[in-house]
């Protein structure tokens, strides 16, 4: 016994005197590369050069928003996802997407479990606290998702049942600016869709293009209506303070939006079968 408690004590020593000589850039690199298995509480943000030494941009977003974001094939794929394979480009490594759902983005870029986050993310001023974006490369509008002949209006909205995708504009605003009988959350924007088109709400608030998207795989029962609720714009977010990246980011995006390359990305995935 006595001998063993000599030899847990010397292994102890040893794992604390290696713990201590771990440098910075190290234990970057090892979190980053494990993507998922970072730590929840936190973790050292991903520099350029452990992005490169991996080899690997990992991508977090949630594939239910087409045409930024949706599965085809089993692939995540979106014009989110053609950026996203630029900034890879750009940084000479792969590119690793993982789908999540959204109200979960921005506590994972921070935890280390991704590089950034994409998923047409709006930028406000709450979100802007919790992480660094791009510069904006798309501008939005949150719009109102109806049944056809069903007479609702942008305008009425007070008194109905509006459903919504969880944590996003949408949310936001039936919750802050409309009288609604109920506010139905739920994980996709699809989702929303699927619920309005069973009956189960009056109406859908979400962003311009998901909405169209969504109406123009209804059948002819959906139409989105003309007048929007809202201006806003989308970003790429980073966990705060990582400015190397952001910069690194904004550099692929100018080249982009001076190409016309956003709008094409855009426009090649409108019609989503």
């Amino acid at each position: 016994m006595k001998k063993l408690a000599v030899l847990l004590a010397a292994v102890m020593a040893m794992t604390l005197a290696l713990t201590g000589c771990g440098s910075n850039s190290n234990n970057s690199s090892s979190v980053a590369s494990t993507g998922s298995s970072a730590s929840e509480t936190s973790s050292p943000t991903p520099t350029i050069d452990a992005i490169k030494e991996r080899g690997k941009l990992i991508m977090l977003t949630e594939a239910t928003f087409a045409p930024f974001e949706y599965i085809e094939n089993g692939e995540v794929v979106g014009a989110d996802v053609d950026i996203a394979q630029e900034f890879a480009k750009d940084l000479g490594v792969e590119l690793e997407v993982v789908d999540m759902n959204f109200d979960l983005l921005i506590d994972s870029v921070n935890a280390g479990k991704g590089d950034f986050a994409a998923a047409g993310m709006t930028v406000d001023e709450e979100r802007s606290k919790q992480v660094d974006f791009t510069t904006k490369y798309v501008k939005s509008a949150q719009h109102v998702i109806i049944k056809k002949g069903s007479g609702v209006t942008a305008d009425n909205l007070d008194g109905l049942v509006i459903a919504v995708q969880e944590s996003t504009s949408g949310d936001f605003y039936a919750t802050d600016e409309i009288n609604a009988k109920e506010v139905l959350r739920f994980k996709s924007a699809v989702e929303a869709g699927t619920a309005l088109k069973s009956g189960k709400c009056d109406a859908v608030i979400i962003d311009e293009l998901p909405a169209k998207a969504i109406a123009d795989k209804s059948n002819g029962e959906l139409e989105v209506l003309e007048d929007k609720l809202t201006d806003e714009e989308y970003a790429i977010a980073c966990k705060k303070g990582n400015t190397d990246l952001v910069e690194a980011f904004n550099k692929t995006l100018e080249r982009l939006m001076n190409e016309g390359k956003i709008d094409e990305f855009v426009q090649n995935h409108m019609v989503v079968e």
